[in-house]
């Protein structure tokens, strides 16, 4: 089973490059994030005649996150991070689909920092933690994933030092991504992919791409019940190079069946 992550970067201006994505890569799960449309706007039937069912939060002009699946509909749980009721922006969506629990987030960016966007980020964070052990407590396959707007660590960066005053960077903010993941979950990308240079995002500016001066942000988070299951893990960073493409490349696992839970 292949399941995947993208930040689309606005899902109805990128919508050919996702479909061609979609066609080319063939996930079984998608999650996207950053689908900068309302509700009503979101492209359900090119969805659907691409093979998949969706299930998806909007927003006007920002935010937004979506799973994706062509192995059965996404019961849904839930359409927030819980721990902040008045928290009104679409970043967090969580749902079943085949016998997995799909957490897609959209973790906030943080820029400029320090600042109220910032203390907003390590509060999402905070919530996040929170939710993540929770999870965890559950004892289900559970596979947290998304854009997580953190760099973990300087080989997750080109030229470090450039990165030092970005809130991707702050030591708060790797710390906060570090404790996450010492509750119990496998950063998959990095456990497959250990000593390598490896990115999720490029920016626009500077061409970023052509000299590969990416990032590393985009990130799969699985529970201990994928120890022995995955198998693959990697980034379709050729992506990033297609045509009115997004910022950020699609990442992915790949993993053994995961068995369904019994029903009474």
């Amino acid at each position: 089973m292949k399941i995947a992550t993208y930040n689309v970067n606005g899902v109805n201006g990128r919508l050919p490059v996702l479909l061609q994505w979609l066609k080319e890569s063939a996930p079984d799960i998608a999650c996207l994030q950053e689908l900068k449309a309302p509700e009503e706007k979101f492209p359900l039937q090119a969805i659907n005649d691409a093979g998949y069912e969706a299930i998806w939060h909007g927003q006007k002009s920002w935010n937004g996150v979506a799973i994706l699946s062509k192995v059965g509909k996404p019961a849904e749980i839930r359409r927030a991070l819980p721990g902040d009721s008045e928290d009104m922006h679409s970043r967090y969506i969580e749902a079943d689909v085949a016998g997995i629990r799909i957490g897609n987030l959209y973790l906030p960016n943080g820029n400029p920092a320090p600042g109220p966007k910032f203390d907003y980020k390590l509060a999402w964070f905070k919530r996040l933690h929170a939710h993540a052990k929770k999870l965890l407590a559950e004892d289900i396959p559970v596979i947290l994933l998304g854009d997580y707007n953190a760099i973990p660590t300087e080989m997750d960066v080109y030229k470090p030092e450039s990165w030092v005053k970005d809130a991707l960077f702050f030591p708060e903010t790797r710390e906060a991504y570090a404790k996450l993941v010492a509750l119990g979950w496998t950063d998959a990308l990095r456990k497959m992919h250990p000593n390598e240079k490896i990115y999720t995002f490029w920016d626009y500016f500077r061409q970023a791409y052509a000299r590969n001066a990416g990032l590393r942000i985009d990130h799969l988070l699985l529970s201990s019940h994928f120890d022995k299951k995955l198998i693959a893990a990697g980034v379709d960073s050729h992506v990033r190079g297609w045509e009115k493409t997004s910022d950020h490349a699609p990442t992915w696992i790949e993993i053994k069946p995961v068995a369904k839970p019994r029903t009474s």
